[in-house]
């Protein structure tokens, strides 16, 4: 099937629900009135219930327990609160997708965006946008299994959804990726361009023109992620290192070939783990840069 073909189809292109368009349209505002985005996400009660779970989980530790989308957001901050609302709520659009294993699909995601965002940190890389685009990067293979189930079922047969060689295995079969795929969500969803480029160009990201660090980023961990899943060994992982992109980036591959903080298993729906910088994030103001 053709990628506008695909991407016609109501199964595989939802309507933006309005929270997740109130959610997207903060990125390029210069403060945001967290009351508001309180208010907000506090409408509709199943994304309420998903926050909380996650805010009161063990990855954060906290002294007391989150009781209200507003104590959530004083302890993630808005970047990460609204990142895994909206990863929620592509969550519940494709909440039965035939051959993907939901649960490690948000594993996987969460771990690329956690990793992802500190590979950017020491290289002064806009690490808000790398966790953001991070937990999104390969929300097109939900997209795809949903649209073209049958076709996507045989490829699964011969190719592992999480595989590293993945990407190659949709262009060969279809003519594009799942990160064609992903990138066209997020434009007509109107996420910033510097999202959109960043799941369209993470397979390729300093190829044909591209020169965009932060896909660089995402590439980096998600193979650190998907090896992760594939349960590769320590020659195998020095075997499939992406060298030419660690060191376009300045990376050093010791970080990623090392030991690196995996999540073994999440509750339902994203979550993500406990980051050391959670402190910078404990804002208590009512309005906050986006």
């Amino acid at each position: 099937m053709r990628l506008d073909a695909l991407m016609k189809q109501p199964l595989s292109l939802p309507t933006v629900p309005k929270i997740a368009a109130r959610l997207i349209s903060t990125f390029d505002q210069d403060e945001v009135d967290l009351q508001d985005i309180a208010r907000c996400i506090g409408t509709d009660p199943v994304l309420t219930a998903r926050l909380l779970k996650v805010a009161n989980s063990a990855f954060f530790g906290l002294s007391r327990a989150a009781s209200s989308v507003s104590d959530a957001i004083n302890v993630l901050g808005l970047v990460k609160v609204r990142a895994l609302v909206l990863g929620a709520i592509l969550d519940v659009s494709f909440h039965s997708v035939p051959g993907m294993k939901l649960e490690q699909f948000w594993r996987y995601s969460l771990n690329t965006a956690t990793l992802a965002r500190t590979i950017c940190l020491p290289l002064r890389i806009d690490e808000n946008t790398a966790f953001t685009a991070g937990l999104l990067h390969g929300i097109g293979e939900l997209i795809m299994h949903a649209g073209m189930p049958e076709a996507m079922c045989e490829l699964n047969q011969h190719v592992d959804p999480l595989a590293l060689r993945r990407g190659e295995a949709e262009t060969a079969m279809f003519g594009y990726t799942f990160a064609d795929v992903g990138a066209s969500l997020a434009r007509s969803w109107k996420f910033p361009k510097r999202i959109v480029d960043a799941i369209e160009h993470q397979l390729t990201p300093f190829e044909n023109g591209n020169y965009e660090p932060i896909s660089g980023a995402i590439h980096l961990a998600a193979w650190r992620c998907r090896a992760e899943e594939s349960n590769l060994s320590g020659n195998q992982l020095v075997n499939t290192y992406p060298d030419t992109i660690g060191i376009a980036l300045g990376v050093d591959p010791d970080s990623l070939l090392g030991g690196v903080a995996i999540i073994r298993q999440t509750a339902d729906g994203p979550v993500t783990p406990e980051c050391p910088e959670r402190a910078e994030h404990a804002d208590h103001h009512h309005t906050v840069a986006a």
